[in-house]
């Protein structure tokens, strides 16, 4: 009887210490700092630090400079150009006035320079410019002397007639390609911050997991110590004994193979925020947004006004055009070239700028096929055919859009009560597990029973992180793809200059 006493004793002591929660048991003081994180830092860290932000930068970056080259074009260009010196000793032929060829001797320096101003026509396409030039001759051999010819001021008009206007085309092209950049840009912002909450959420489930096998290990070197004593009284049979000790193995295996993902886990979100130690992560559980519900008018509206999806479609919409319009003007050429100014000549560089002459020419070039086959015709069909083909690739992806954007709201909002379902089953497997420990204490039911709801307990821990990862990836790609910020019921914006200086 003295000693059945004092398994009883062994047993109640042991009850009182089994259903200790598994945040407790994981709970100790770290060796060395600690990184500590939430949801908020951990994204704002990955928008600063993580090597997709710098790579969405640099894009931004190259665009903008793209942005800025076109915006260059269409303002007028000084130009200089010099050749200093040329030099030339050589033998040319020369006809003479019978009609018979000589060879005469050339030995002469020559220098020429000139400044230009030129400007981009936006209305027609064509290019207009002011120059003013001088040259300069030297004779080296024979009658040595200098001579000069200068243009003081020459307007020149170089027009294509039928071609495409590119300038137009482009003034409506790029504009729509930079809005696009920019939005894209933000977009990968809200990208990185997806992968930090998977990286996030993958690290809690890492250590959720830790410390559930931990717990389950040291309740089953509990219980087995319980499960020994019951059968020394013989309240128990082998087999529960056996089964006993096998959970016990489980969990340390369990345990092992945990700890290894954790520490993988860590690193892997260490490397991702640019810490470059080994040191441990504490992480905080993320709360809840307010409960009010995504309206998917609202939501498609927001990505239709900001998403780089509405100014990929009107982008690729407008090359189409202009690939239409280019192969129609490629199907004859006339080009108008036309100049006036004044020039003069002496052998004294002042006189050369006086008793000027006009300098006019007209020149008009025209390139008509008259046999060629239908190749331009065919490449006008080409391009119409192209063009069609984008706008139904387009209305596809529209429509492809619009249904994710709405299965995408409908899953965040029918998220927030998944999670709440999985908050409550989490509760109640917690206390079921609980409860069967201390059944089984008393011997009221098996080890399966056991096993059972601490198999139970641990997915419904699992599934409630889970779900709060969903919930939360969910609304980082509902910002990602309307650009919009639904906590603050404002648009997601960046200051791309600021950006770009920094």
């Amino acid at each position: 009887m003295k000693q059945t006493k004092q398994i009883l004793n062994t047993i109640l002591m042991l009850i009182s210490t089994i259903c200790v929660p598994a945040t407790a048991i994981a709970s100790g003081t770290e060796v060395g700092d600690t990184i500590r994180l939430d949801l908020d830092r951990t994204i704002a860290l990955a928008r600063t630090r993580s090597v997709e932000a710098s790579t969405a930068l640099n894009e931004l970056r190259t665009s903008y400079w793209q942005y800025r080259t076109f915006r260059a074009e269409l303002l007028p260009e000084i130009t200089f150009r010099a050749t200093v010196p040329s030099y030339n000793r050589r033998f040319s032929s020369y006809q003479n006035s019978d009609g018979s060829y000589s060879f005469v001797h050339d030995d002469n320096l020559y220098l020429t320079g000139s400044v230009s101003l030129s400007q981009r026509i936006w209305l027609t396409g064509g290019t207009v410019s002011l120059t003013s030039s001088l040259d300069w001759r030297r004779q080296l051999s024979g009658i040595k002397n200098n001579s000069f010819m200068s243009i003081p001021v020459a307007l020149t008009l170089n027009q294509p007639l039928f071609a495409v206007n590119d300038v137009k085309w482009d003034r409506k092209i790029e504009p729509v390609r930079y809005e696009e950049a920019l939005a894209n840009f933000i977009s990968d912002t809200e990208a990185v911050a997806m992968t930090a909450v998977n990286y996030y959420f993958e690290l809690l489930l890492a250590k959720e997991a830790v410390a559930c096998s931990r717990q389950n290990m040291n309740n089953a070197e509990k219980l087995l110590e319980v499960a020994k004593a019951k059968r020394a009284m013989g309240q128990i049979s082998e087999n529960d004994l056996l089964q006993i000790e096998l959970s016990l193995l489980t969990a340390r295996s369990e345990l092992i193979e945990n700890e290894s993902t954790l520490r993988s886990s860590t690193f892997q979100l260490a490397s991702f925020l640019g810490f470059d130690d080994s040191r441990p992560i504490e992480l905080e559980m993320p709360g809840r947004l307010s409960e009010k519900p995504v309206v998917y008018a609202e939501a498609l509206d927001y990505a239709m006004q900001n998403n780089a999806f509405s100014k990929n479609i009107r982008r690729r919409q407008l090359e189409a055009d202009y690939d239409v319009a280019k192969a129609k003007g490629d199907m004859k050429q006339i080009n108008l070239i036309a100049q006036i100014g004044y020039t003069g000549t002496d052998r004294d560089i002042s006189d050369a700028y006086r008793n000027l002459r006009d300098n006019r020419v007209v020149e008009i070039g025209v390139a008509i096929p008259i046999l060629d086959w239908g190749k331009r015709r065919a490449a006008v069909k080409v391009a119409e055919s192209r063009r069609e083909l984008t706008e139904n690739t387009l209305r596809k992806e529209s429509m492809d859009f619009n249904r994710n954007l709405f299965v995408l709201v409908e899953r965040f909002n029918n998220q927030k009560e998944q999670l709440r379902l999985a908050d409550r089953a989490s509760e109640i497997a917690t206390r079921r597990y609980e409860t069967n420990v201390e059944t089984f204490m008393v011997g009221r039911i098996s080890t399966l029973d056991l096993n059972d709801s601490q198999e139970s307990k641990d997915s419904a821990r699992r599934k409630d992180i889970n779900e709060l990862f969903y919930y939360w990836y969910y609304y980082y790609q509902l910002r990602n793809i309307t650009l919009w910020d639904f906590e603050n019921a404002r648009p997601i914006e960046a200051d791309i200059e600021e950006i770009l200086k920094n």
